[in-house]
């Protein structure tokens, strides 16, 4: 099917599309700052493949889309590294979000963005990289690149995917995509679903492993938690975490900061959006005494209601002192943001109704842990009884916990499998 004329056709489409699309990403990247950061970094990519390695370097490839990915990936880039500490390791982000925080990671010798999925590029990629064994991260499947990696029998496996029958792979017109699956010798999947949609493509080289996310998280409980900062602030009082927060979510929050039911409860705000105008707009609409992440060494941080982490790179410690936790994201239409981290910690967390493609968040939710608000109103209501009724809220936190506990194992499958 691949080699015929629908499938010549098909791929004229795509590869006319991706030029396109790289046209369009130079223009607008006169206007977006975080679209110019990565057209300006793929203009770098090969310059730095090449000077940091030479023909005769041993390599794996690692891809992530973006951050999240990233994450979930890195349980099993960490075990990777370990075994395969002669080889040098690449890890390519699409997403600038990716890079810009990940472009010093540890677990690799050369850190790039991908470039665009040309032909050309693919080839000129996999020259220089020529990897042992490539690994990508649950989607950001990219035909071109996954083309050439067939046609050179490299090695290629997918971990953690997710599939939905709406999507390309499923449908008439995505037999480029379809067949750029069939690169991966093997994928691992999060759900019986996704296997059961690969199958029906005729893939079979399936194991449903899980997702790797959980086995991340739960490391956390074997590293020092420990923010003396944060503690102090605490000071032994219940404590409500809000976890990478957008406006929409902000606004209820701060609501409910400002009125009575908040009394004696301290919050921590976690901001997606830490740009000085954001920070200072959520501080100025916010009743009580607050104080900054970035002041914290000028202020007697005891003493304020609320703590801002103008900041990043510390929240998911910072979960260790969640007596209840919120999660941004499912308020708006941004997308809901990682519900597993404060999970792990065993607390009840509040989300908002746009949850639909989280399946985790949906689990949390049938299992009691999870609670899903769409409005003031709910919003207000859950959280007054999670402030209330310690049982209630000692029990969802346990309910979060045990799901997390029970759903680890995914790395695990995935090394065996590549016998480590």
């Amino acid at each position: 099917m691949y080699f015929s004329i629908k499938g010549k056709i098909l791929r004229f489409i795509y590869n006319i599309g991706i030029h396109i699309t790289d046209f369009a990403l130079k223009c607008i990247a006169f206007f977006n700052y975080k679209i110019n950061l990565g057209v300006k970094g793929r203009r770098t990519t090969f310059k730095t493949l090449n000077e940091k390695l030479n023909k005769k370097d041993k390599t794996l490839w690692f891809h992530c889309a973006s951050l999240g990915e990233y994450e979930q990936g890195l349980p099993v880039f960490k075990e990777l590294r370990k075994h395969y500490n002669k080889h040098k390791i690449v890890l390519s982000f699409f997403s600038p979000s990716g890079y810009e925080i990940r472009k010093n990671s540890p677990i690799a010798d050369v850190v790039v963005y991908l470039p665009i999925d040309t032909k050309k590029n693919a080839k000129q990629f996999l020259n220089i990289v020529n990897p042992e064994l490539t690994i990508f991260v649950k989607y950001d499947i990219w035909p071109n690149f996954l083309k050439e990696i067939k046609q050179r029998n490299l090695r290629a496996i997918l971990i953690s995917a997710t599939f939905r029958k709406n999507q390309s792979y499923f449908k008439f017109y995505g037999a480029e995509l379809k067949q750029a699956l069939f690169a991966f010798e093997h994928i691992f999947t999060q759900n019986e679903d996704s296997k059961i949609l690969l199958e029906s493509i005729g893939y079979n080289n399936i194991i449903v492993s899980g997702d790797t996310r959980f086995d991340r998280v739960y490391s956390q409980l074997n590293i020092d938690n420990t923010l003396d900062y944060i503690e102090n602030f605490k000071n032994n009082k219940l404590c409500v975490v809000a976890g990478s927060t957008w406006p929409e979510g902000e606004e209820l929050l701060i609501n409910f900061i400002n009125s009575e039911a908040s009394k004696n409860v301290k919050f921590i705000i976690a901001p997606h959006n830490i740009k000085p105008s954001q920070i200072k707009n959520i501080q100025e609409n916010i009743k009580k005494e607050t104080v900054l992440f970035s002041e914290k060494e000028q202020k007697q941080v005891s003493n304020a209601e609320v703590f801002i982490l103008d900041t990043i790179g510390i929240l998911s410690k910072t979960y260790n002192y969640a007596d209840i936790a919120y999660v941004g994201g499912a308020i708006g239409n941004t997308g809901l943001h990682n519900t597993l981290e404060p999970a792990v910690f065993g607390v009840p967390i509040i989300i908002g109704n746009n949850h639909q493609k989280f399946p985790e968040a949906q689990a949390m939710i049938k299992n009691g842990g999870m609670f899903s608000v769409s409005n003031q109103n709910e919003f207000n209501t859950i959280l007054t009884q999670l402030i209330d009724d310690k049982e209630l809220r000692l029990n969802s936190g346990d309910k979060n916990y045990s799901y997390i506990k029970k759903n680890r194992g995914a790395v695990v499958q995935i090394l065996n499998y590549l016998r480590i």
